[in-house]
């Protein structure tokens, strides 16, 4: 797809963001914790902080792993970080499948971020939204403001599932429509499993949305995401168009497979 290695960019239909293909999955990585420096870099300049919302699922492991390098972690100021979740399967966070456990071991632990500068999400709470509304509450008390006193994450990096999902808003879930709550608890019945999960008026409020998406058995519903009409409730990642902020999507070949991006009217393709 990018010919001698090189990535391509690609401005896509209003509203969809902009893309970047990556040739493999290491470069994607690299691609990813440059955005998230810059990210932080710029936000601390003009705010003193930097607040981002992990991730979690298999795809973002890479990128913590780069970012927890002596080479990327000394080019970030971690004591100036604030570190929240997209969301959270409800277990402990010791558990096996938690998001937070991932991210400590892959990044938090090796940085020094303080701890209390990492914000869990307790979905493993008796009352789940109980929970939900404590961490919206939190998000809406601690990040930093716009000129307009609202509160807004700098950075909120996501994947995307094959079914569409995103963080843990699912098709045809209750919290794709949700339009005031920040932070709900919503059933997962594809999985039969609860989560806590951000909802698109938090996403979409944020300064940078990036995307990381991988491998091949992501590429048809990434080309319905990115090309097809738009239905959010059965492809939820549409959803994800932040109202002032920078939308960004980074795919492997493998993802981008089936994106006729050298053929699109309009596109502006460049090397990345």
């Amino acid at each position: 797809m990018s010919e001698g290695g090189a990535s391509l960019s690609i401005e896509l239909a209003s509203g969809r963001g902009r893309l970047v293909v990556c040739p493999t999955v290491v470069e994607l990585n690299v691609r990813a914790a440059e955005e998230v420096l810059v990210s932080a870099a710029d936000a601390i300049e003009r705010r003193g902080t930097f607040a981002i919302a992990l991730s979690g699922g298999a795809t973002p492991r890479g990128l913590y792993k780069l970012l927890a390098t002596a080479e990327y972690a000394s080019r970030l100021d971690w004591a100036r970080a604030q570190v929240y979740w997209g969301d959270e399967r409800a277990v402990p966070p010791e558990h096996p499948q938690s998001n937070y456990r991932m991210a400590m071991e892959a990044l938090l632990s090796h940085v020094p971020v303080p701890r209390d500068h990492i914000h869990r999400m307790h979905a493993d709470s008796t009352n789940l939204e109980a929970a939900a509304a404590k961490y919206d509450a939190l998000l809406k008390r601690t990040l930093p403001r716009d000129g307009d006193g609202h509160p807004r994450l700098d950075l909120v990096l996501l994947g995307m599932g094959a079914d569409g999902h995103t963080a843990s808003l699912f098709p045809s879930s209750p919290a794709l429509r949700e339009a005031r709550r920040w932070v709900v608890a919503n059933y997962a019945p594809a999985l039969d499993e609860d989560r806590m999960t951000l909802t698109y008026p938090a996403i979409n409020a944020a300064r940078r949305v990036v995307f990381l998406v991988s491998g091949p058995s992501k590429a048809s519903t990434l080309a319905q995401v990115l090309m097809g009409p738009h239905k959010p409730l059965d492809l939820p990642a549409q959803g994800v168009q932040p109202e002032s902020g920078y939308l960004l999507w980074i795919a492997d070949e493998g993802a981008a497979s089936l994106l006729p991006i050298h053929a699109q009217a309009g596109s502006a393709v460049d090397e990345a």
